[in-house]
């Protein structure tokens, strides 16, 4: 047991054990109710909070709630009596900067992770609620980015909920969803033992998350005011008038000064952020004083005057206020310990702009008078000065200027403890004093923002009185400093604190900078640099961030550099396409130009196989207005331009198809892009056309067919239907034209190859004829007989099929060579635009397909004895209307003479002469 429990115990005034044990057993259960109200409601849009004042200044310069309209600048500014509100939020990841630097371990205790996390040790969430997070961690090693993945498709769904007329209530919205999950990964985070290193990535995570949602609370507030400021002229408010009072005074810079309106916006954002994370704590102290100061010293005094033996440790001996600091001598060490710990309270409230509070927990725990000097900030205001009827209350401080001096002076003051000085540094503007216990990015900033914002008031107010008393004046560096915003970030820059300068590099942080400064131009460059260096290592919900805030940005008019939103678009796209966030592509593709954008969702189609959805994506694609035709149309190109690898070279001999392998499979499927919309038949069979080709001069003659196959046989009436239905008279366009004409040489060549293909086969599979063995005996005799007479049977029926497929294969492949309106693959319309690949590609068919499909006809003539057809070729390959001689190289064209030499000298072999006819004696 350390020595300050157990004076805690052994103390005669407040220390006695029951009256310890009831004060912190209503302190417990006080919290516990506290913290049950918090977990048991979630955040929506809409749900407030009562705040206490956000300045020390001017208590209704506070960012409004999500559910009101954007404000003019008299509802920003408010009236005296009004309460501001703002929504209450969990407390930071982070530790709270203003409470870092404890003095003692006590205090450390006090304020435990149970509260610190922001009230999550207390948290009553339901049964089921905690078996969902208990599955969660049990499945994942670090949960937080999946149990973070809804946020993707929130985002969206709002982003198409809201009218842009209501872009502010979308943010708000955007807040809210944040705030639901950072409540949610503090629970996960908070389940974890201390000290552990799980769930490391769910609590970047939830610092994320956390950043994010301040900073649309920040958008919010900034950009409503700058909206409101572009659509009122500031110059039509009047200066306050020569007897107006420092309120009015005040009210009146507002209304007319974006500068000071918006830093007191700043002001009050960084506040907002300092109450999510003070919680209500002031019960962690209130059993240690409850209606006297300093009791352990009064206790000692008086020991000193009933005993003479008392102790001769030197003590104040009186007991004001002042006391300490004027006979410079100290208080015991338990009341020392405890201003200390109320001081720091005291502090964290002011940061928080919860000075009402503070004065109330000044009052609780004896201190009335302390309370008292936080009163004296309130600008004078007598609104009776004018007369009228009924006499109201004078509000604020007529003494004002002498009371900010003093405090001035106090925290300049070194006897003073620091966050004593910083308590009066703050409400004097005195930033020197300020600063020291300020650790932390948010801190620093709200430090320089909240004495800029006091200087200029003070500066308004001095330069409003005609006369102004010498005595007691501020220091003139602070009466005549010349503030901007750039000036406080170069501060920030230039800080000598290691923490704050690392955390000026933060992502969040640079934007709320730029946000603060109202400087797009330069956040996209922001954005532009962390693209192109760490594109990789970007998290999906900062980009998630970023592209919202571009679109938030298109939604006020408000101009980005273009090539930067674009990038910032389609480093999104290519996440959620990674992630595989199907549905939400479509959307944020719209937002490109429409090139890219057609070019991008392409290349993210070009990777969806199932069928579904493929139909799926479509549809999304058409509900965001992408165009259709072009895109499915730059899918199939894509695909089917991709390496296919080297020509094989083509025989004379029917080789096996290759085999279809994964590239082709892709190919193949690729159409069906094309053929769910029977608009675009034109385009599939264009398409479909360019694939087989490709397969056919690689002789992959099943992977053509399986193409073919995919195209409706009613596309070329649905092609001519849709024409006549466009009420054109005129013929179809040239393209169209042609690849219907494409369209059917390819069918007539496949016929032809499947044709010969099954002839092939019967060809080589006759029935085999039986073998009587020698010295057989009768049984083997009369079952060869039998076997005879099957096999005659078989073979005639073999025979007819084969006569049958023989005149069926040379239809079909005659109907090739001799392919009608200047043969086969040859275009009829020649006003088509040209498309020179297309051509190259036809002729090297020809070239390929059209000598093979003469020596497959000149096989199946020769094998079926048609000896005399055979010759008859020749005349076919040199005809003049075909002009099939020019399509075979000479070394196919000496093959071919070899052929036909061979089907000659069996005519010969038969007594006939060389062509077939009679021999005539």
């Amino acid at each position: 047991m350390d020595r300050r429990t157990l004076e805690d115990m052994t103390s005669p005034v407040i220390r006695e054990a029951e009256i310890s044990r009831a004060a912190r057993r209503q302190s417990s259960n006080q919290r516990a109710s506290a913290d049950e109200t918090w977990s048991g409601s979630k955040a929506v849009r809409g749900h407030t909070a009562q705040r206490t004042p956000g300045s020390l200044l001017r208590q209704q310069m506070t960012p409004q709630p999500w559910n009101t309209r954007p404000p003019d600048v008299s509802a920003i500014i408010g009236s005296a009596g009004r309460s501001p509100h703002l929504m209450q939020t969990p407390g930071r990841l982070r530790d709270i900067s203003v409470l870092s630097n404890m003095d003692d371990g006590a205090y450390t205790a006090a304020f435990s992770p149970q509260w610190a996390g922001g009230f999550t040790s207390f948290d009553s969430p339901s049964f089921t609620e905690d078996i969902t997070l208990s599955a969660v961690m049990m499945r994942e090693e670090d949960p937080g980015e999946s149990a973070t993945m809804s946020l993707y498709q929130e985002f969206l769904n709002s982003f198409q909920k809201f009218p842009s007329s209501e872009v502010f209530d979308l943010i708000g919205d955007y807040e809210s969803m944040c705030h639901e999950q950072v409540n949610l990964l503090k629970k996960i985070v908070n389940r974890v033992t201390p000290g552990q290193q799980k769930f490391s990535k769910t609590a970047s995570v939830l610092w994320l998350l956390r950043q994010e949602m301040v900073t649309w609370r920040l958008i919010a507030s900034l950009y409503r005011d700058r909206i409101q400021s572009a659509l009122e002229d500031e110059n039509m408010f009047e200066v306050a008038a020569p007897n107006a009072s420092e309120k009015m005074i005040m009210d009146k810079l507002f209304e007319r000064d974006s500068l000071v309106r918006q830093s007191q916006l700043v002001v009050d954002w960084l506040e907002s952020i300092a109450k999510d994370d003070v919680g209500d704590f002031s019960e962690n102290i209130e059993f240690y004083a409850k209606a006297v100061y300093w009791e352990n010293t009064l206790h000692a005094l008086k020991q000193r005057g009933f005993s003479a033996l008392g102790s001769s440790r030197p003590l104040v001996s009186e007991l004001d206020p002042d006391a300490p600091i004027r006979q410079k001598l100290p208080l015991d060490d338990l009341d020392r310990e405890d201003d200390i710990r109320l001081l720091k309270y005291l502090f964290a409230l002011i940061r928080a702009g919860m000075t009402d509070e503070a004065q109330r927990l000044c009052k609780r725990c004896g201190q009335a008078w302390r309370a008292a000097t936080l009163e004296g900030w309130k600008l004078y205001h007598d609104p009776n000065i004018n007369g009228g009827g009924e006499l109201q209350p004078v509000q604020g401080n007529p003494h004002r200027c002498v009371w900010k001096a003093c405090c001035w002076r106090m925290a300049d003051d070194e006897q003073f403890s620091r966050y004593e000085r910083a308590i009066y540094a703050t409400l004097s503007g005195n930033l020197k004093q300020l600063l020291p216990v300020c650790e932390t990015w948010e801190d620093t900033v709200w430090a320089y923002f909240r004495v800029m914002v006091d200087s200029l008031v003070e500066q308004e107010i001095k330069a409003s009185f005609i006369f102004s008393s010498e005595d007691d004046e501020l220091p003139r560096e602070y009466l005549e400093a010349n503030w901007t915003l750039e000036s406080v970030f170069e501060e920030l820059q230039a800080t000598d604190k290691t923490r704050v300068l690392e955390e000026n590099k933060e992502h969040y942080h640079i934007i709320q900078k730029f946000i603060i400064l109202g400087d797009v131009d330069g956040l996209m460059e922001e954005f532009s640099e962390w693209l192109s260096k760490k594109k990789s290592l970007l998290l999906g919900h900062l980009l998630r961030f970023m592209t919202h805030l571009i679109l938030f940005f298109r939604t006020l008019g408000l101009q980005t550099k273009e090539e930067v939103s674009v990038e910032v678009l389609k480093t999104y796209i290519q996440r959620l396409v990674k992630e595989k966030h199907i549905t939400l592509i479509a959307f944020y593709v719209s937002h490109l130009p429409q090139d890219l954008g057609i070019s991008q969702y392409a290349e993210f189609l070009e990777n969806v196989t199932e069928a579904e959805q493929r139909h799926q994506c479509l549809e999304l694609a058409k509900e965001a207005g992408l165009d259709i035709a072009a895109i499915t149309k730059t899918v199939v190109e894509n695909i089917r331009r991709r390496d296919g690898g080297e020509l094989a070279p083509h025989d004379i001999v029917p080789a096996m198809d290759s085999a279809i392998n994964e590239e082709d499979r892709a190919r193949i499927d690729v159409i069906d892009w094309l053929v769910f919309d029977p608009a675009q038949r034109a385009e599939a069979l264009k398409q479909s056309n360019a694939i087989i080709r490709t397969f056919l001069e690689s002789k992959k003659h099943d992977a053509a067919k399986e193409v073919f196959a995919k195209i409706p046989q009613d596309s070329i009436a649905e092609i001519y239907s849709q024409w006549e239905e466009q009420g054109m008279d005129s013929a179809l366009p040239a393209e169209d034209d042609n690849a219907i004409r494409e369209h059917l040489c390819i069918r007539a060549y496949l016929e032809a190859h499947e044709a010969f293909s099954e002839w092939f086969k019967h060809m080589n599979s006759p029935p085999q004829k039986p073998v009587l063995v020698e010295n057989a005996t009768f049984t083997e005799k009369v079952a060869y007989e039998h076997k005879e007479k099957k096999y005659e049977m078989d073979y005639g029926t073999w025979k007819n099929h084969l006569d049958v497929l023989t005149v069926d294969v040379k239809e079909k492949i005659y109907n090739v060579l001799l392919f009608v309106d200047g043969g086969w693959m040859v275009d009829v319309r020649d006003d088509a635009e040209e498309d020179t690949e297309r051509k190259q590609q036809m002729e090297r068919l020809r070239s390929l397909c059209l000598p093979m499909m003469c020596f497959l006809l000149h096989t199946v003539l020769h094998n079926t004895k048609q000896y005399q057809d055979c010759l008859r070729l020749a005349d076919v390959i040199s005809s003049e209307n075909q002009k099939l001689y020019k399509v075979f190289s000479k070394s196919e064209l000496k093959k071919v003479l070899q052929k036909l030499r061979e089907s000659s000298l069996m005519l010969l072999d038969m007594q006939l002469d060389p062509l077939g006819y009679d021999v005539q004696p």
